[in-house]
């Protein structure tokens, strides 16, 4: 054996031997689009394809991986066909990310991973590249109609179901919120009580009233309860989203009725100064009935016209002489302050304006007299002589 041969088997025996499914480590020589190069001191340098790489068929290599970097991957092939070695880091991954799901299971760990991919059936999140599948079904204590705005999202879960023979491993996200919003809930009951001022955002707003988001609970604020005055529709008045300061009404068990008639905002605590017997005053038609009209004097405080106040002719209903929003004078002729009634008459001020019209006894008598020396006057003038 020549010494150049001798030298060749020497520097041969001196490179490590490996073989499929070992386990090695490299540093990163070049990346490529498709491709990393590792130095795995063999004879060959070790190729990780991106599909070996991730089951994420987007990502960028050069941007998770960098020049000098040292990795582990496991060998598929040690001679790909073209003298390099086929590597895969992926599957590495998967069996560290494997193992850390049955811990997981194990103990009831709750875990956060990156939610890959969305169907209408669920959810696929990606641990360490070890797939975990959660059903639409567990996705949410709510209804979503739509999973697609959970991909890219890190996400909150606990494995229920570990099988990865059968690669069957379930996670389900339903009971996390669950839970912690009995602990919002809880925390919330031993906060409140009735009378409070809090603040809470606008959940969802119907025709009867807003669902107000307390943080742990909602509470309902109903359409009666939203003003002093009278609001016609919730949803031109309140917004979805808005923050909005609210009074605790009512708390039976895990309900909760709100509102926003602050008590310094009552129009009835100095009623009896501005709406006193006698006073005349402007008012809108806010509603009608057969019996009379109701006057809105200002928000809050509504007066009754009766149907047989509005005129001194006869009316047979308030909607032949008067229409919604008009707005009227009326006087004042009864205020009720316990029961908080107030009664209007268009009427009494008809009936003040004749009597004001219509002359004086006093009156009449001058009147006379003026008029029987204008008579006078008018006959001297046409019986006297031409000159």
């Amino acid at each position: 054996m020549s010494e150049e041969n001798f030298e060749q088997l020497l520097e041969e025996q001196k490179v490590k031997s490996i073989h499929t499914g070992e386990v090695v480590e490299g540093k990163v020589l070049d990346v490529k689009d498709d491709e990393i190069v590792l130095n795995i001191d063999y004879k060959s340098d070790g190729i990780i394809t991106r599909s070996e790489y991730s089951n994420d068929s987007s990502i960028d290599l050069k941007t998770v991986v960098s020049i000098g970097d040292s990795m582990q991957a496991k060998v598929l092939k040690v001679n790909d066909g073209e003298g390099q070695v086929l590597l895969s880091y992926k599957r590495l991954a998967a069996e560290k990310g494997n193992k850390k799901l049955e811990d997981a299971f194990n103990n009831k760990e709750v875990l956060t991973a990156k939610v890959s991919k969305a169907s209408d059936s669920g959810l696929t999140v990606l641990v360490e590249e070890s797939r975990v599948f959660i059903p639409g079904s567990l996705v949410s204590d709510v209804y979503e109609r739509d999973l697609k705005k959970f991909e890219g999202q890190e996400i909150d879960f606990v494995i229920t179901e570990f099988n990865p023979k059968k690669n069957r491993v379930i996670g389900d996200r339903k009971q996390i919120l669950i839970a912690r919003k009995k602990e919002q809930q809880d925390a919330l009951f031993a906060r409140i009580h009735v009378g409070d001022r809090v603040e809470g955002v606008i959940k969802n707003v119907t025709d009867f009233g807003a669902f107000i988001d307390l943080g742990g609970a909602d509470g309902l604020l109903h359409i009666s309860e939203m003003s002093w005055g009278r609001v016609e529709n919730p949803k031109k008045a309140l917004k979805v989203g808005e923050k909005i300061e609210v009074l605790i009404k009512d708390i039976k068990e895990t309900r909760i009725a709100l509102s926003r008639k602050f008590p310094e905002d009552n129009p009835w605590l100095n009623a009896s100064e501005k709406f006193a017997a006698g006073t005349v005053i402007k008012g809108r038609v806010a509603r009608m009935t057969d019996f009379g009209a109701f006057v809105e004097l200002e928000p809050g405080v509504d007066a009754l016209l009766h149907v047989s106040q509005i005129s001194k002719d006869h009316v047979e209903k308030p909607s032949d002489v008067l229409d919604i929003n008009q707005e009227i004078t009326a006087k004042i002729v009864d205020f009720n302050e316990e029961d908080r009634k107030i009664s209007l008459s268009m009427k009494a001020i008809a009936s003040q304006i004749e009597e004001e019209e219509l002359p004086t006894e006093e009156s009449a008598e001058e009147a006379s007299v003026t008029e029987a020396a204008a008579e006078e006057v008018a006959e001297s003038t046409e019986t006297a002589p031409e000159e």
